[in-house]
């Protein structure tokens, strides 16, 4: 790893983690890039010089979030693609359209999520959060593997940012069932099985292509008020304020481009070149930690063993078949 670089921290944005990053001619692939977090970091990218190509279901909240960039940035380089993370057939759709219209991608963030919603099936018949978090995840970067592979020989490319959250801390993934046909649905369980897979994935993929150039990084945004709440009742949120500032006497909410600061600065800051695998939190490489719930990462969820396990089922669940 190279000596650090500036020091950020939770209060940092986008726009401060990016400041000197010069990213012209490099292509990223962002999803969930409609709204919210992808966005902002659509944008802050954007603004360094970077072709963007912003994935999302919806082609008219792409073209408004196109728009809105472009409000900003008028010379803004971005593309859009459709995937619908919770269908198999349309990732395989939307690699299939990357593959023909891009011929690299230096950076991926694996931005899109859901969190905490009822019982639902993905159309392959995946528990949603778990299907969409991480299955859909997986499946689209073994899709974009190619185009990443075609990316990774300049210098700070070769790049994949995995979004997980502090909720990784409420449960470690359960292999054994993770689409919740034998046991009682509980979102928040639910939520923190599939936030701990995309650390886990994250592990999986560096021990397969770090030494190839492309490392992998899980981020913890922090906590953002956006539409990834849009599930929760007056109850849910309640709950979860109350186990947030239990464990955070501190705690207070980041604005939308102090959420994205950490996914810019995991895909772009010149100290993690090199050298992934990790979990990132407020613009730093977190500690392991197996106690605290106000920061770090637990170790369950570095865990190269369970990586593999994971790794496994997610082939076999999807179908995905990855560069040897």
């Amino acid at each position: 790893m190279t000596t650090l670089g500036p020091t950020f921290d939770r209060n940092s944005t986008t726009d401060d983690v990016l400041t000197g990053i010069d990213l012209t001619g490099r292509t990223v692939f962002i999803t969930g890039a409609n709204s919210g977090l992808g966005q902002e970091t659509a944008r802050a990218l954007a603004a360094t010089g970077a072709i963007v190509i912003m994935a999302g279901r919806d082609q008219g909240k792409l073209d408004a979030a196109v728009a809105a960039i472009r409000a900003d940035l008028p010379d803004a380089e971005l593309e859009t693609i459709i995937c619908d993370l919770g269908n198999l057939a349309s990732i395989r759709a939307c690699g299939d359209e990357a593959r023909a219209r891009f011929a690299k991608i230096d950076l991926l963030i694996n931005n899109a999520g859901v969190m905490a919603c009822p019982l639902l099936r993905t159309a392959d018949g995946f528990e949603m959060q778990f299907g969409t978090n991480h299955l859909g995840h997986f499946a689209l970067t073994a899709e974009l593997m190619p185009l990443i592979e075609a990316g990774a020989n300049t210098k700070g490319s070769g790049r994949i940012v995995n979004l997980s959250s502090r909720g990784h801390q409420f449960a470690p993934t359960d292999c054994n069932d993770p689409n919740f046909t034998e046991q009682d649905y509980d979102p928040w369980i639910s939520y923190g099985q599939s936030k701990t897979a995309n650390i886990l994935f994250s592990v999986g993929l560096e021990a397969r292509y770090g030494q190839r150039g492309i490392h992998a990084y899980a981020v913890h945004p922090g906590g953002i008020n956006t539409n990834l709440g849009r599930h929760l009742d007056a109850a849910m949120v309640a709950e979860l304020m109350a186990r947030v500032t239990t464990s955070d006497a501190g705690f207070a909410w980041k604005t939308i481009p102090q959420g994205a600061a950490t996914s810019c600065w995991a895909a772009t800051a010149p100290e993690l070149e090199g050298a992934g695998g990790v979990y990132c939190e407020d613009c730093h490489v977190a500690a392991v930690d197996d106690q605290s719930s106000a920061s770090g990462v637990r170790s369950y969820a570095l865990d190269a063993q369970s990586a593999e396990r994971l790794w496994t089922l997610s082939e076999q669940l999807t179908g995905a078949q990855y560069p040897a």
